[in-house]
């Protein structure tokens, strides 16, 4: 069969790069690493020639598909020796954490909490849920892809949606009346507004972080609603970057540029009002949180 001429089999594939982009970016949670699996596509589309695709939209996915695997097997060999420079690096230069434009516009369509979660799946496990749960692509279609059989692939997204979702360890009206707190006490702190801050601090709260989230001059250790707010406050750009997540079976947050955990907070809520927050940054101590997507009130 005649191969077409590179300006069709470039239009061909221009109309199928937004799904696979969408596709890449929940399976990398990195827009650079996304639009590298989808040049590589076009490359590979290009040496086999769109007339000798049947299906065009699903070789491209099942390529990107097989490509992101390859990626997030490299990726996880390397992952851990480069996770404490990362934390280090990202803290020390909050102005590296402002995605661009077309990353902040496909953020709006997965959270970064989500992102989070998924980067803690095994390669298999990701790829199956993000084409099962969220492209509503059939098992047995994704089986090849990740070498299994469909049951077991079935079994890999059932996996993977257990820890996506998570388990809440309190009951569902607490839960609700924290998330309110803690939702509340993110969008403060993400305008500045101090007097808003303190009014879902209790009189001793107390602020506890790791020494990697501490500013130069700061303490580990602040107490006092007044200093903890002032504090949040001055950090009003990090918090943009907040997001509410179930973090060990209860309400907390994730800072996560780019998708990358960067911080995680937990709070103590009494009687609607934080009685203490601690901020975990500490790579280790991270590894160690069960963190999941909070689920919707």
């Amino acid at each position: 069969m005649e191969r077409p001429d590179e300006p069709e089999a470039a239009g061909l594939f221009e109309t199928h790069r937004g799904m696979l982009r969408a596709v890449a970016y929940r399976m990398l949670g990195s827009l650079d690493e996304a639009d590298d699996a989808v040049q590589e596509a076009w490359l590979r589309l290009h040496r086999t020639g769109a007339g000798d695709v049947d299906n065009l939209a699903g070789w491209l996915r099942t390529v990107v598909t097989r490509i992101c695997l390859d990626m997030l097997r490299s990726r996880s060999s390397r992952r851990e020796d480069l996770a404490e420079q990362h934390v280090l690096d990202e803290l020390s230069d909050p102005g590296r954490w402002s995605p661009p434009e077309d990353e902040a516009l496909l953020a709006d369509s997965v959270s970064r909490a989500l992102l989070v979660v998924l980067d803690t799946l095994s390669p298999a496990e990701r790829i199956a849920f993000v084409l099962h749960d969220m492209f509503a692509v059939p098992f047995d279609r994704i089986a090849p892809m990740v070498e299994r059989t469909p049951v077991a692939t079935k079994k890999l997204a059932s996996r993977a949606r257990h820890k996506v979702r998570g388990t809440p360890l309190v009951p569902a009206s607490e839960l609700a009346g924290n998330r309110q707190v803690v939702s509340a006490f993110l969008a403060a702190a993400r305008a500045g507004d101090l007097t808003a801050i303190r009014a879902v601090l209790a009189p001793d709260v107390v602020r506890r972080a790791d020494p990697a989230a501490v500013p130069p001059g700061g303490t580990a250790e602040v107490r006092g609603a007044r200093a903890v707010a002032e504090g949040t406050a001055a950090r009003a750009g990090r918090s943009q970057f907040a997001e509410l997540a179930l973090v060990n079976g209860t309400v907390g947050a994730v800072l996560a540029p780019r998708g990358r955990l960067l911080l995680a907070l937990t709070f103590t809520v009494v009687d609607e009002m934080i009685t203490a927050y601690d901020v975990i940054a500490d790579p280790a101590r991270l590894r160690e949180l069960d963190i999941a997507v909070l689920p919707q009130p």
